[in-house]
């Protein structure tokens, strides 16, 4: 097809200010992905925006499978919907008060801040 470029499961990026290490969630623009590898402030960045993953969690955060769930940049972890949030997928496993991580399946949709 003419004017397919990829599939968008793992796009590039330049890395935002401060630089991503491996595996960890990021928002660029209105984007949210996993880092594929560490990156230096400015330089081409893999992100994948599909699939699941294993992600920090707000300790106090009570997640049952299928919630959706929202990205706190600030904290940089998942929590539930809230003000200032990113939605950006749903939790495939239950993750009570006092776990600090959940698997997430990544929606690969456009995200903007509750």
């Amino acid at each position: 097809m003419k004017t397919y470029i990829q599939n968008g499961h793992v796009i590039t990026v330049p890395t935002p200010a401060g630089g991503i290490a491996s595996g960890e969630g990021l928002i660029v623009g209105n984007i949210f992905g996993i880092a594929a590898y560490s990156a230096a402030e400015g330089d081409p960045l893999e992100l994948a925006t599909t699939g699941v993953y294993k992600l920090p969690k707000a300790s106090a955060a009570v997640l049952a499978v299928g919630a959706r769930v929202a990205w706190d940049n600030t904290a940089r972890q998942i929590n539930t919907p809230g003000a200032g949030r990113f939605p950006i997928g749903i939790a495939i496993e239950a993750a009570g008060n006092g776990s600090t991580s959940v698997a997430v399946r990544l929606d690969g949709v456009a995200t903007a801040a509750a």
